[in-house]
């Protein structure tokens, strides 16, 4: 009977290890995109991201606008493409970010035409809070995603999803945002 129970145990440890393993990590495996008043570029932003596992983006001086920093789910060339049908095993997203401000995920799914991930289609969003001084991590059930926030919003279609959407909605001079890990 002992030997059963250690058996369990290990089958059990060998299981989660795999399940974590198979979980995509966008911030090693995609390309980001940017928009808006930020010091980074598009390339910086991905060079770091390939030399050291982190995006990083800094407002400029007196910003005029929001800042947009955004990744496809399926892995593209182009802030566009196809939307992606993301498992049923998948309940969550899982982000590890450090912030000085509140940063609105919108979940953006595929437009109603049917034209892929083209302008248009909902945005379903939560928020995250302010983590000025250390890294926090957060699991997102997938089912918090509501269209405006709105607690009636819109849920999140899981089978027509493109990117994700990082947003500073009222970004201040110099305010960072440094996200370490995006995985689901």
């Amino acid at each position: 009977m002992k030997n059963f129970s250690i058996v369990m145990v290990l089958v059990f440890v060998s299981v989660l290890k795999i399940e974590g393993q198979n979980r995509t990590d966008l911030i090693k495996s995609n390309k980001w995109f940017i928009a808006g008043p930020s010091v980074e570029n598009e390339e910086a932003i991905n060079a770091l991201r390939l030399k050291k596992g982190i995006v990083l983006v800094t407002a400029k001086e007196n910003p005029k606008r929001e800042i947009e920093l955004n990744v496809m789910i399926t892995n593209s060339e182009t802030n566009d493409g196809v939307p992606t049908n993301i498992s049923n095993k998948s309940k969550y997203v899982e982000i590890t970010y450090q912030s000085t401000q509140i940063i609105k995920l919108q979940a953006r799914e595929g437009n109603a035409e049917g034209t892929g991930c083209v302008h248009g289609g909902s945005h379903p969003r939560v928020s995250l809070p302010a983590s000025p001084k250390h890294f926090s991590t957060i699991k997102i059930p997938w089912t918090d995603f509501k269209q405006d926030e709105l607690p009636n919003g819109k849920t999140l279609n899981l089978n027509n999803i493109c990117k994700l959407n990082f947003v500073n909605y009222n970004p201040v001079s110099g305010s960072l945002l440094k996200i370490k890990k995006v995985v689901f």
